[in-house]
């Protein structure tokens, strides 16, 4: 069998061994399948009745006849089962995420063809051709597009880069596009969280880890994303802010009603919980309110060997790693080491001869305008945030401090292009 449209199928006669009608193609029942997913029944339509024929029975099926094999008169009517897939009336018409592109696209026609003997999806057609299609005008389409000396393009996603909305098609979802979606950029998924309808989001979350459903929310505004998180399962949620840079947690709890902020936090790990809240006091628009608490920090006593063995336990957990902070037995701030420095000295010299002493910091109270002239004097990637003891609060970072001057939509623009 040839690959075939789903739209030039719909809708056809359907009849016997015999010749004689049994009604027309109305709809197709899907269940994953070992590659693709796979037709199990077609749904014929006889008046009022609908009926269902399995695939096995199907002798022939193309755009001109479709016919059943066999002598058995008696064919089954339909009876609806709880998360049942049908192609037209779940998949043809509905929006899904294009995993390869990162976007959003409506379905408007569905390529179907041979495999191992089932019948299966192999393409969704998402363009202005597939609709035409639908409606019985591609070949006009074509002529008008000839004449025009214009090109009516074919615009095809392969199944493996689709991931579906709705919650109980998601098992038709192959492992390659829930791959694909864990891999795209944190504003992709954003762009794409914010284009689809609020009650499919939680499909979108549940195909990603907690770390990147986290990273997306970030990037979303912040009503949306306060939205999502106050209709996410509470323990969902606290998860995935555990999962975000306490700056970023801080960020969404703090656009938050108080009494879930409240909750959301005392469901987290109590040190996650405790940054996050030290964050929450400060105003936004300072250091304190901008600035990481998480940051890589050694003790000035230490030798490189020992240094490296610290930043190897640390970094994982850490957003920047360029630098290292070294900081006296009190927690105030002595000097700072760039990772290659440590990397390319030797194992048995002290971290205190090897540290530049003559740092640039700025206070809790600082203004983004007062970060941003440091960091632009001075060419840094990120500036340390001391407390009134001097102590090391946090980081401030170029990427942290720039989105305080960005329009939100050029900021998603610039993101959206990293």
């Amino acid at each position: 069998m040839s690959e075939i449209f789903l739209s030039t199928v719909l809708g056809k006669t359907v009849i016997n061994a015999q010749g004689h009608e049994i009604g027309k193609l109305w709809d197709l029942i899907m269940v994953p399948g070992e590659v693709f997913p796979q037709v199990s029944h077609l749904l014929v339509k006889k008046g009022s009745r609908v009926l269902a024929l399995p695939w096995k029975r199907i002798s022939l099926f193309n755009r001109y006849v479709i016919s059943v094999s066999g002598t058995s008169s008696h064919t089954p009517e339909y009876l609806p089962r709880e998360n049942e897939i049908l192609v037209k009336r779940h998949i043809l018409d509905k929006q899904i995420v294009d995993v390869n592109g990162a976007k959003v696209v409506r379905v408007n026609d569905l390529k179907l063809g041979s495999y191992k003997d089932h019948l299966c999806i192999f393409f969704v057609d998402i363009g202005f051709r597939g609709l035409l299609r639908r409606l019985g005008y591609e070949r006009l389409g074509e002529k008008i597009a000839s004449f025009m000396k214009i090109k009516l393009a074919h615009q095809h996603i392969s199944w493996e880069y689709v991931q579906l909305l709705e919650m109980n098609l998601s098992r038709l979802t192959l492992t390659v596009a829930r791959e694909q979606m864990q891999e795209l950029h944190p504003a992709d998924l954003a762009h794409i969280i914010s284009r689809i309808p609020a009650k499919n989001i939680q499909t979108v979350l549940n195909s990603l880890d907690t770390e990147t459903a986290g990273e997306a929310i970030h990037e979303l505004e912040p009503e949306l994303r306060s939205r999502i998180i106050s209709q996410l399962d509470s323990e969902q949620a606290s998860d995935i802010l555990e999962e975000m840079d306490p700056d970023e947690a801080a960020d969404v709890l703090g656009d938050l009603p108080e009494e879930k902020a409240q909750e959301l936090l005392g469901l987290m790990d109590e040190e996650e919980a405790e940054d996050i809240q030290e964050l929450m006091e400060h105003e936004e628009d300072t250091a304190g309110g901008l600035m990481n608490s998480e940051f890589l920090s050694v003790s000035s006593e230490l030798m490189v060997a020992d240094a490296m063995k610290v930043v190897r336990l640390l970094a994982p957990d850490v957003e920047t790693v360029y630098y290292i902070y070294v900081v006296d037995k009190e927690e105030r701030l002595q000097g700072v080491i760039s990772l290659k420095e440590l990397i390319l000295a030797h194992e048995e010299e002290p971290v205190s001869e090897l540290m530049t002493t003559n740092l640039k910091t700025v206070g809790v109270e600082s203004t983004p305008e007062e970060i941003l002239e440091i960091i632009a004097k001075y060419n840094l990637i990120a500036v340390p945030v001391l407390d009134k003891e001097e102590k090391m609060a946090g980081l401030v970072t170029v990427d942290d401090v720039l989105e305080m001057f960005l329009p939100y939509a050029l900021k998603r623009r610039r993101y959206h292009h990293h």
